[in-house]
């Protein structure tokens, strides 16, 4: 059951991040996309930050740097230019794919065996994605198509060294999504600079729009993903990816009037039964090779809870 509540409220991540393409086709400046993402991840980072009164100190300092380049900083950039490139349902498989790359990355790094049925999840939730996403009118990019699967790397690996590096002592995970996207905004200050000029004049809709994903949309969000991470496998955490674009087709329909197809109904419940199948095969995490996520008495609880599953099972 403890999982189970686990589960469901890092799942609010990816449901959250559904909702951006209708706050930013509603609310925010078009053609600004790295400009939203400096306004999504900044501000939250440094309230997160703030609030949690904690700074890195010795190696985390360049670990949450890194961190939050591959999470936050390559990431968005990266998946906006695909986005730019790339019809919208393009883009968006692409995006689903990320799971696939999360799978071999901890089967690697983490010692997180590659299940069969993980592997079918990942790949029946990215098909149903794309009967939901897909046109008959799509048309490949390759700057577009590299950058979408790079930017689904960027975060398969940020998730995967999220977990393979854990936490500091003492620190909880409400100060690491602060370091992270507090990191990857000022990466992409330069590059919003670089590439859109001075920032646009905001009207009472932006306010509002940036609001949302400063606070839900980038910060309670980010932090339950990353809270998530902390609990569950990264296998796990990924496989829940598809509940975006899903989300995303929901909202397009009950809130822009976007019709939706028997097709994309079918792909619907294809991709959500997949990431909840994806669920129901995932086991108990194992603690990572290198630093604990959790305290060393979190960490006595685990292994105790681990001899005692052990025992039962014999």
């Amino acid at each position: 059951m403890k999982r189970l509540a686990t589960v469901a409220l890092t799942a609010l991540a990816p449901i959250s991040w559904g909702s951006t393409y209708a706050v930013a086709s509603e609310l925010l400046p078009p053609d600004r996309p790295l400009f939203t993402g400096v306004m999504r991840a900044l501000p939250a980072g440094l309230l997160l930050t703030a609030l949690s009164r904690t700074l890195p100190k010795g190696e985390w300092w360049w670990k949450s740097a890194v961190l939050g380049a591959l999470n936050i900083g390559a990431f968005f950039p990266l998946l906006f230019l695909s986005a730019y490139r790339l019809p919208g349902g393009v883009a968006a498989v692409l995006g689903s794919a990320g799971p696939l790359f999360v799978v071999g990355l901890a089967a690697l790094l983490l010692g997180e065996r590659a299940r069969l049925r993980t592997v079918l999840a990942a790949v029946v939730g990215a098909l149903g994605v794309s009967m939901v996403v897909l046109t008959a009118q799509a048309q490949l990019d390759l700057v577009g198509i590299v950058a979408g699967v790079v930017s689904s790397a960027s975060m398969g690996a940020g998730t995967v060294m999220t977990k393979r590096w854990g936490r500091p002592e003492g620190v909880g995970p409400l100060a690491m999504t602060g370091w992270q996207l507090t990191a990857g905004g000022l990466i992409i200050i330069p590059i919003a600079a670089l590439v859109e000029g001075a920032p646009p004049a905001l009207d009472g809709k932006a306010f509002l729009g940036y609001g949302y994903m400063m606070l839900i949309n980038t910060g309670i969000a980010y932090w339950l993903w990353f809270r998530g991470i902390g609990r569950l496998t990264a296998t796990s955490v990924t496989l829940l990816s598809p509940m975006s674009p899903l989300t995303a087709a929901v909202i397009g329909w009950a809130a822009l009037g976007q019709a939706l197809t028997p097709v994309q109904l079918v792909g619907m419940a294809i991709a959500f039964g997949a990431t909840l199948a994806g669920q129901l095969t995932m086991g108990a995490p194992r603690p990572p090779k290198a630093e604990p996520f959790s305290s060393t008495e979190e960490n006595d609880r685990n292994i105790s809870m681990d001899l005692t599953d052990e025992r039962v099972r014999r």
